[in-house]
């Protein structure tokens, strides 16, 4: 068993898959390519934005949001301590100060009744995460973003299809932020993200920024970097798109069945031994990854694996936990939250061609593990 299955997903896919690449290989624009471009109007279209721009990983992404914002040092930016490093990383690559506030337990996002009380005059973005697929509560952060005059920029890196009160995910702040690493919702084959807004200056800033600070050929009014998405990794995307929505609805029907089985094996009560995750009402997730809470993580991920079942941790320690941002000053206690979430959660197989024996098989494999 997979805990991802990319093949799977190519052989439905192989087809258009080579063509498309073949075609770029014909023509030779491996840059900034015509598939780039169709690639960014389809993907604008999907989240519902004025501009979308590709670029080369979802880190750059967080990366040119920032710059495009001119934070940097002396500057802090809020978000969440428990999330992949890259989140927190960017914003002190850039010079800034990452200032972190605790989870909501239920659905291990932002909590924004603890926002407030993390702004400081020397705030200058706010950065949730919408982890595991489903985003945090945006119009909450966005209220309280616009009564501190502060933009709000969505680390979307594992939501990209997901969705709140209707609305798409990296569409609904200042700028939105994703990435198409191979194991993410939608995945290129290799590294690749994207950038959206509705802003048209910050549009031509961060297109800019995309490719060295150029705003025409060898002429730089500002910094910036390597931040361009092959025309090989759109093609790759643009075949996936064609499937896309037909895998999020798989993905949907594949989290509700394993909270289905889930509760049946082991209740849903406070003394439950697996706690499954909690999907807001108004929200739908893409199910990044299908993460839920155990007690002694580590024999049940070794006794999974005797069972021929993948696990993975997404994550073993809070940021603020993290040796390189010791210089913070946080000890273990300060975001109690985010410290219980990493020392529980476990994630299972996930992506949109696990089968219902394979389902059976995890749930059942995850009952004699914690017995």
């Amino acid at each position: 068993m997979d805990f991802i299955d990319l093949k799977t997903q190519y052989s439905r896919l192989k087809t258009t898959v080579d063509e498309r690449i073949h075609k770029v290989l014909e023509h030779g624009q491996y840059v900034m390519g015509p598939e780039v471009v169709e690639l960014e109007k389809q993907l604008a279209e999907y989240v519902g934005t004025k501009h979308c721009l590709g670029v080369a990983s979802g880190t750059d992404a967080l990366l040119m949001a920032l710059m495009a914002l001119d934070i940097g040092p002396g500057d802090e930016v809020i978000t969440v301590p428990f999330t992949f490093f890259a989140t927190a990383e960017m914003i002190a690559l850039i010079g800034a100060k990452p200032v972190f506030v605790d989870i909501d337990r239920a659905t291990y996002n932002l909590d924004p009744a603890k926002l407030q009380a993390a702004i400081s005059p020397r705030t200058k973005a706010i950065m949730p995460v919408s982890l595991y697929g489903q985003c945090p509560d945006i119009d909450a952060i966005n209220e309280i973003a616009c009564r501190n005059e502060l933009p709000v920029i969505e680390d979307a890196a594992q939501s990209f299809g997901a969705t709140y009160k209707g609305r798409r995910s990296g569409g609904m702040t200042l700028i939105g932020a994703t990435s198409f690493f191979p194991s993410k919702p939608l995945g290129c084959y290799g590294d690749g993200g994207a950038l959206f807004t509705n802003d048209d200056r910050l549009a031509t800033i961060m297109r800019e920024i995309r490719v060295h600070g150029q705003d025409r050929r060898y002429h730089h009014p500002r910094l910036g970097l390597t931040g361009r998405l092959d025309s090989i990794q759109a093609a790759v995307l643009l075949a996936k798109m064609e499937i896309f929505p037909d895998e999020v609805a798989a993905r949907h029907r594949l989290g509700e069945r394993y909270a289905e089985l889930i509760a049946e094996k082991f209740g849903t009560g406070a003394s439950a031994k697996v706690r499954a995750p909690t999907i807001e009402r108004f929200n739908t997730s893409v199910y990044a990854q299908y993460t839920v809470e155990v007690e002694q993580r580590e024999i049940v991920e070794t006794r999974m694996k005797t069972a021929g079942v993948p696990t993975a941790v997404h994550y073993p320690l809070a940021l603020h936990m993290q040796p390189v941002f010791k210089h913070l000053g946080h000890k273990e206690g300060d975001f109690p939250l985010s410290e219980a979430a990493a020392r529980r959660v476990l994630s299972l197989p996930m992506h949109p061609y696990v089968t219902d024996e394979q389902q059976l098989q995890v749930v059942e494999a995850l009952a004699q593990a914690v017995a």
